[in-house]
């Protein structure tokens, strides 16, 4: 029997009963990445994990992640494994540590595969500008779909049915956009609550770890399994009040109150997208939730993606200066140290990266700081009381993740500052908990809503997302169903 294709659960069911082993899986998983055609990987631990597979006897029933296949972002650190961030600037670049969720991971038995493309440094929604080139959503059956990013390839190889989770990063939406354009589960919780140790910083203030997996239960499972505080990351969080949310999954929507930002869902112009979501909230209020679309300001809406520009190229800026060839980076020849430094970052980097340095050290220079910097700092702050005004009267917010399924590669480049394009940076600039899950296909292609809540209240956030998989039926979607 094939072992692709299935959930945390479902494969951890197998190992109790006895049909199969990890190595086995672990060949199939192998196997079917080695044949993959959709450019998802960076460098492979194929080995290892053969090793570790073998190592596997004795099942532990009370473990679900043990002998569990996934796949690890390229800017997530890996002992003795090359980790480039896609940026050709760290070509061989060899980790002397495991990031700390590769490490929880591995204590509970899983067993990391492979490193997956992504956009560079994670600078990128596409999937378009890693090292590697474009990684391709496995729902195109044509090859010319994308499957967004940054988490390109972690996405792909989920929605391809090759592992039941991949981890991932998410900055500003690089995971629930993926998710939502390749009928996955993508989970962000709140920020603190899963380490960055060993996480290639981005935007320190932003930057959340998550996953990707094709069920909210097995999303609970990572979750838990994963949180809680760890001492190396001076931003993580020691939550005495934690909710199980493995604990809070069936509660019924009775009485959940929904709120719909009015002024977003205005925008949308996809009428699959438009009617699914209307006969979503219809069966949820059926359910007994109560659903309410509820008025923005407008002008904070659109100042989200400036905001988010400005503050994520300027902490960039500061985050990457090591990549210079004397620290870090592969490093050029120059007769001097300031020509060694333009020459390493010269070929380095590509114009993207660039002109995202360029942008940041522009904001933080003495004359402009004020101007860009602190005024953003500022709407940051603006838009976050706004969203948590909203969320003092309801559970969560629930909105599209993205206004159409996966555009076409030649589309990809038109104008991308839209409100409707843009939002999901809110759950980052808050430090909100956030899940997109499938709540529709159109044309075979997976639409995805998304679920945003208060901080700390990532169980209410997975219980919400949870049930509506109950109500639409969109579980373990992958791209051979088509």
């Amino acid at each position: 029997m094939s072992h692709l294709n299935l959930t945390i659960a479902e494969l951890h069911a197998l190992y109790v009963s006895g049909l199969t082993t990890p190595l086995n899986v672990v060949n199939e998983v192998i196997s079917a990445l080695e044949k993959d055609e959709n450019n998802i990987l960076e460098q492979t631990m194929y080995e290892e994990a053969r090793i570790f597979a073998a190592s596997l006897k004795e099942v532990e029933i009370d473990n679900l992640l043990w002998g569990i296949p996934f796949l690890v972002k390229d800017n997530i650190a890996t002992k003795g494994v090359e980790t480039t961030g896609s940026t050709n600037i760290l070509n061989g670049y060899v980790s002397l540590f495991d990031a700390e969720v590769i490490k929880r991971l591995k204590d509970q038995k899983a067993i990391p595969i492979a490193k997956t493309t992504m956009d560079e440094l994670g600078m990128g929604g596409k999937g378009m500008t890693g090292h590697k080139g474009i990684t391709i959503n496995p729902y195109s059956k044509d090859k010319l779909r994308i499957v967004g990013g940054s988490s390109s390839g972690s996405a792909s190889g989920v929605a391809s049915g090759y592992v039941p989770f991949a981890l991932a990063s998410d900055t500003g939406d690089s995971i629930r956009k993926p998710a939502s354009l390749a009928g996955l589960v993508g989970f962000k919780p709140t920020w603190g609550e899963l380490s960055r140790y060993g996480l290639f910083a981005f935007m320190p203030t932003l930057d959340h770890l998550g996953f990707f997996s094709r069920s909210v239960y097995d999303a609970s499972i990572l979750y838990e399994s994963m949180r809680g505080y760890d001492p190396k990351d001076f931003t993580s969080n020691n939550n005495q009040n934690h909710v199980n949310s493995l604990e809070t999954l069936s509660k019924p929507l009775k009485d959940r109150k929904i709120a719909v930002i009015e002024p977003v869902f205005a925008r949308l112009r996809n009428e699959a997208v438009i009617s699914e979501f209307n006969n979503l909230v219809q069966k949820l209020e059926e359910a007994g939730a109560t659903v309410i679309f509820v008025s923005f300001d407008e002008k904070l809406l659109k100042a989200i993606l400036p905001t988010y520009l400005i503050l994520s190229c300027s902490e960039s800026t500061a985050s990457n200066a090591s990549l210079s060839g004397i620290n870090f980076g592969n490093k050029k020849e120059g007769s001097s140290y300031e020509e060694i430094v333009l020459n390493t970052r010269t070929e380095g980097f590509t114009k993207r990266i660039k002109f995202r340095f360029l942008l940041g050290d522009y904001s933080l220079g003495k004359n402009n700081r004020h101007a860009f910097y602190e005024r953003a700092q500022k709407a940051r702050a603006l838009i976050v009381k706004a969203v948590n005004e909203v969320l003092d009267d309801f559970d969560v917010i629930m909105l599209p993740a993205a206004p159409s399924h996966a555009p076409v590669l030649n589309k990809v480049d038109e104008p991308n500052s839209e409100i409707e394009n843009n939002y999901l940076a809110i759950g980052n600039l808050g430090g909100f908990p956030s899940l997109t899950i499938p709540f529709a296909l159109d044309k075979g292609l997976p639409l995805g809503i998304n679920i945003t809540g208060k901080v700390f209240d990532d169980h209410t956030v997975l219980s919400v997302g949870y049930q509506i998989e109950q109500i639409t039926n969109l579980y373990n979607l992958h791209a051979g169903q088509r």
